[in-house]
């Protein structure tokens, strides 16, 4: 009976630890070699896990608009920053720093993907500072 109850959970332990395994790392996705700066308007937020996104509409030199992607951290990551699904809304005006994705494939949705360092708003406010880079320093 206790060999049953060691390998159930032995097994428990092992099945809620999948999850941490299959979460990508910031060198397996991003190239922190690959600096971004842009400036635009915030299309929409998800406040999701594992990481929260931020899609964000920026005119390029022709006048077109081009969508970036911006992974940012967890959720639960940004509220202990004492952020909240309201401190970025659809329609503000950003300014956001960070590192564009390695493949430079975009999107299903046709956005360019990139990992968040540091959003600013047009009122100097930081927000959704960090990133999941495991070296990147927000004051950068």
């Amino acid at each position: 009976m206790r060999l049953i109850a060691a390998l159930a959970i032995g097994c428990g332990l092992l099945c809620s630890s999948l999850p941490l395994m299959a979460h990508h790392s910031f060198a397996a996705e991003y190239d922190s070699k690959k600096t971004i700066t842009v400036h635009g308007i915030v299309q929409k937020v998800a406040w999701v896990n594992p990481h929260a996104y931020v899609w964000v509409d920026v005119k390029d030199e022709n006048g077109k608009v081009v969508t970036y992607a911006f992974e940012s951290l967890s959720p639960n990551a940004l509220m202990r920053g004492g952020w909240t699904r309201n401190s970025l809304k659809a329609g503000d005006e950003v300014t956001v720093d960070g590192y564009l994705a390695k493949d430079g494939k975009p999107l299903a949705d046709g956005s360019i993907h990139a990992n968040s360092k540091l959003i600013t708003l047009a009122d100097g406010r930081k927000v959704f500072a960090g990133s999941s880079a495991d070296t990147a320093d927000p004051s950068k």
